[in-house]
C-alpha cells in the first residue's frame, strides 16, 4: 500500500510573516519619518552652532578665538550633530517600522539596520540640497561675516583704501606716482622751475604697468618718464630718471610681496579645504553609522 507523509504537529505552524502575506519588508513610512526628524535636527543643530561660532568672534583684537581653535571646535560640533540627529532618525526608522512576524532574528537585525541607512541617506540628500539654497545663504552670509570680523575691519579698510577706484586715478599704482613727481623742497622752498602742470596719471600708470614685477622699464620708457618728472619737479634729468627707477623697483616689490602673500593664502584654503572636505567625510561615516545603531536598538523596543 502507498504511505502518505505523516502530517506535522500543529506546533510546528507558525503565524505568516508580512512577507509571506505579499508585503514589501521596508517601511518607507518609518524611513521617511526618521529622514525627516534627521533632517530638520541636523538644521537646528546647524543653526545653533553657528551662532555659538559667531559669539567666539570679535572686531577687537586679542578677543576672538583662535583660527585654529575655531576650526577644531567647528570639526567637533559636525561630528556631534551627525551623530545626533542620525541617532535620533535611525531610532525612529527602527522604533516606527512595521513589526516582522515569524521572521528570523539575523533577518531582523539586517532590515533594522537597513531603515537607519535609509533613513541617513535621504535626509543627507535633503539636507544637501538645502544647503545649496537657503540655508547655504545663511551659512554662508555668517561665514563671511566671521572672516571678516576675525580679520579685523582695520585690515579691510586699509586694502579697501589701497584699491581704491581704479576709473579716477586711485589704483594701487596711485600712491607711486604720486612718489615719483612729489616736488622736492629747497632750503629756500619750492623749486622755481617746477611746471603746474596735471600729471598725466593714465599714461604714466600704463607705461609702469609694462614693466610687470621682474622686468625692468623700457629705455625710451625711462627717458620719456624722466622728462616728465623733471618737467614737473624741477630736478635735473639724471635725478629724475634715478627716481623713476627707484620708483620702478618699489613698486615691483611692493608687488612682489603682495603676489607671495597671495599664493601663501590661496595655499592656506587648499590646505583647509582639503582638511574640511577629509572631516565632512568621517562626519558622514559616522552620521551613517549612528543612524543605523540606533535604528537595531529602536527595532528591538519595538518589538519588546
Amino acid at each position: 500500500m502507498a504511505s502518505f507523509p505523516a502530517v506535522p504537529p500543529a506546533d510546528a505552524y507558525s503565524a505568516p510573516s508580512v512577507d509571506q502575506q505579499g508585503r514589501s519588508a521596508v517601511s518607507w513610512g518609518a524611513i521617511l519619518a526618521g529622514a525627516a526628524a534627521t533632517a530638520a535636527l541636523s538644521l537646528i543643530l546647524l543653526v545653533l552652532g553657528t551662532g555659538l561660532g559667531l559669539t567666539s568672534l570679535s572686531p577687537y583684537g586679542g578677543s576672538s578665538a583662535s583660527a585654529m581653535a575655531l576650526g577644531f571646535s567647528a570639526i567637533v560640533w559636525v561630528m556631534v550633530t551627525q551623530a545626533l540627529a542620525s541617532g535620533m532618525g535611525g531610532y525612529l526608522a527602527g522604533r516606527l517600522r512595521t513589526r516582522w512576524l515569524s521572521v528570523h532574528s539575523d533577518e531582523v537585525y539586517f532590515r533594522d539596520t537597513a531603515h537607519g541607512f535609509l533613513a541617513w541617506a535621504i535626509a543627507s540628500l535633503v539636507t544637501a540640497a538645502l544647503l545649496t539654497s537657503a540655508i547655504g545663504s545663511i551659512v554662508g552670509g555668517a561665514v563671511k561675516a566671521g572672516a571678516t570680523v576675525a580679520g579685523g575691519a582695520a585690515t579691510s579698510a586699509v586694502a579697501a583704501a589701497a584699491t581704491g577706484d581704479k576709473a579716477e586715478g586711485n589704483g594701487p599704482t596711485a600712491y607711486f606716482i604720486d612718489s615719483m613727481f612729489r616736488r622736492p623742497q629747497a632750503a629756500t622752498g619750492a623749486i622755481p622751475m617746477a611746471s603746474t602742470a596735471a600729471v598725466p596719471t593714465a599714461e604714466v600708470t600704463r607705461i609702469l604697468m609694462q614693466a610687470g614685477i621682474d622686468k625692468p622699464l623700457a629705455a625710451e620708457d625711462q627717458r620719456y618718464l624722466g622728462q616728465l618728472v623733471a618737467e614737473r619737479t624741477g630736478l635735473a634729468q639724471d635725478d629724475a630718471e634715478k627716481r623713476v627707477s627707484d620708483t620702478v623697483a618699489a613698486m615691483q616689490a611692493k608687488a612682489r610681496e603682495l603676489e607671495a602673500a597671495a599664493r601663501d593664502a590661496a595655499e592656506k584654503a587648499r590646505k583647509a579645504g582639503i582638511g574640511a572636505t577629509l572631516w565632512l567625510f568621517v562626519s558622514l561615516l559616522l552620521g551613517a553609522f549612528s543612524a543605523s545603531l540606533a535604528a537595531t536598538w529602536g527595532g528591538r523596543e519595538r518589538d519588546a
